[in-house]
């Protein structure tokens, strides 16, 4: 795109910004009574298409919106293909345990993805990984042969995740745009401290962590594997020394603060986009800070149709682009 197709693209995003939930308004979703004040909250802000009101069609709808925005305002959609892959991936785990079990389930498949489900779906069936892209081969090889010989869904998962974690990681390392380097790095960052916590809390071995943490820039996985096989602590230590330290005092917190703070990690990387005019870099936080809002309603309305109290949604929610 010329820098005068960036101007309109990047204005139409300005525009589309004002609409962006904000912290005063997740702050009333919080408040509200009930989950359906919430959904009549959300449907007054324009969220939804005002014919189904539950809340995965609300979110579906949102996801959809900002899709078809971005389809509006370039021509050329790869270079967003970065935000699509764990929706192919997710749908690669979807085939692969319809596969193994034999039997087939609806509402499973999500859409937006850079390959349609249907085709992932055929490939894992008929064990045609080769018609699979590149990157999802050998993962949906090796995940399909551990469910079908093991009934291993956790390290069916693990090794999904995983190929995600690298597709992502490579695809953003290759693009010339900052914003989407920084989504590679801290995509893998978030996703390789959650794991270390978890692993850690349950007691896994040195082999299983090394499995499951991605290697990336700003963390150095040996020594944070090699942490996970002790303590909080041990982990804690670790941040202190890592472009991540305030991650150390969260952890301590609790562990809803700690996954607030990493998924925070990425909104706060983003928000000088705010401010630049002439690259795609506005175009792809907006795309993040959508999914951003978009999760933090799923959280809310989660919630609400659980009977949390608001505090204990609160400490569960994230912080807004705007």
């Amino acid at each position: 795109m010329s820098d005068k197709q960036y101007i309109y693209a990047v204005a139409r995003i300005r525009a589309n910004e004002l609409s962006l939930l904000n912290n005063a308004f997740i702050d009333q979703l919080i408040g509200a009574k009930s989950y359906d004040e919430c959904i009549r909250l959300l449907s007054e802000h324009g969220w939804g298409d005002g014919t189904d009101r539950t809340a995965a069609g609300m979110l579906a709808c949102e996801r959809d919106k900002t899709w078809n925005l971005i389809a509006e305002l370039v021509k050329d959609m790869k270079p967003f293909d970065v935000f699509l892959y764990r929706n192919d991936f997710h749908n690669l785990k979807a085939a692969i345990k319809e596969t193994a079990s034999g039997t087939e389930r609806d509402g499973i498949y999500i859409d937006h993805g850079t390959i349609e489900p249907k085709r992932i779906k055929e490939a894992v069936q008929a064990r045609e990984f080769e018609n699979l892209p590149e990157n999802m081969r050998a993962a949906a090889e090796e995940a399909l042969n551990v469910l079908l010989h093991t009934g291993d869904g956790q390290l069916c998962d693990i090794i999904v995740d995983r190929a995600a974690l690298e597709a992502i990681y490579k695809a953003a390392g290759e693009s010339d745009n900052s914003v989407i380097r920084l989504y590679g790095e801290l995509t893998v960052v978030t996703a390789d401290l959650k794991s270390a916590v978890r692993c850690q809390r349950m007691k896994k071995d040195r082999q299983f962590i090394d499995r499951c943490l991605v290697p990336c820039r700003t963390l150095d996985i040996r020594r944070l594997a090699a942490a996970a096989t002790e303590d909080d602590d041990a982990i804690s230590e670790y941040l202190r020394n890592t472009d991540y330290s305030e991650g150390a005092d969260k952890l301590k917190e609790s562990p809803s603060a700690f996954e607030c703070w990493s998924d925070n990690l990425i909104i706060r990387a983003i928000k000088p986009e705010l401010y630049h005019p002439f690259t795609i870099g506005p175009l792809a936080a907006y795309i993040l800070a959508r999914e951003n809002e978009i999760k933090t309603v799923r959280i809310i309305l989660s919630g609400k149709n659980n009977g949390f109290s608001e505090d204990k949604i609160r400490e569960r929610v994230r912080e807004m682009y705007v």
